[in-house]
């Protein structure tokens, strides 16, 4: 029989999570505890707790969470799809909040900088997807997008999908970052064939490839640093 887990209304006020996120503001809090909050309720027999640290074991913590689309939250028990849009709701908010600037339209200077505006989107894919950053002349950031997903291995990318969009927003240049689920950003003989594809693409549209940018495991390749493009 399973341990009774008292709602947290009945835990004493210095324990529930709201009274101590306003008492000592939202760092102060455990993950289980900023989970629980956005729970609200837990479920029959537990507190919301209880079923955050249920959330966090199952998933292997807040990366799992991240990664978990919607239909895998109703394998727990007490997990509706309301709970499961909350929980997914304020992952995708804190990803805008990593890509966003405060002062207007960002500029890429180097590899580290086009990193920065896509890895929130690419980091937790299961798949291979390559996300294009398309720059004007100033290399200001018109636009990023995700143009192609692949499977665990591959992105079939293909040239015509990624300057269809360059085009259309009348890109000046752009520079390509895809994700290696497995972790590691080493380039594969594909990914350098691919580049070279791109490459030339890029000469007979006008719009060069400044760089092709492979994310995995918090570290990334840049083939153009790496003289590999």
């Amino acid at each position: 029989m399973s341990e009774h887990s008292p709602i947290i209304r009945d835990l004493p006020a210095g324990e529930r999570p709201r009274e101590r996120m306003q008492q000592y503001g939202a760092s102060a809090l455990s993950n289980a505890e900023l989970l629980a909050i956005l729970l609200r309720v837990g479920s029959k027999g537990e507190s919301a707790i209880r079923l955050a640290e249920r959330l966090l074991s199952h998933f292997g913590g807040l990366t799992g969470i991240a990664k978990a689309r919607l239909p895998q939250f109703s394998e727990l028990p007490g997990v509706g799809l309301a709970k499961a849009c909350q929980i997914k709701a304020a992952f995708e908010l804190g990803k805008r909040l990593a890509a966003s600037t405060d002062d207007g339209r960002p500029v890429v200077s180097c590899a580290e900088d086009a990193v920065a505006l896509v890895r929130e989107d690419l980091r937790y894919r299961d798949q291979e997807c390559m996300a294009a950053i398309l720059l004007d002349v100033r290399n200001q950031v018109i636009r990023t997008a995700v143009i192609t997903r692949g499977t665990l291995t591959a992105s079939p990318a293909h040239p015509r999908e990624i300057f269809r969009e360059a085009i259309t927003h009348a890109a000046h240049s752009i520079i390509l970052v895809h994700n290696h689920p497995s972790g590691d950003p080493t380039p594969s003989p594909q990914d350098l064939n691919l580049t070279t594809r791109l490459v030339q693409a890029g000469e007979v549209n006008g719009i060069p490839v400044r760089d092709h940018i492979i994310i995995g495991g918090g570290k990334y390749v840049s083939l153009k640093a790496a003289g590999k493009m």
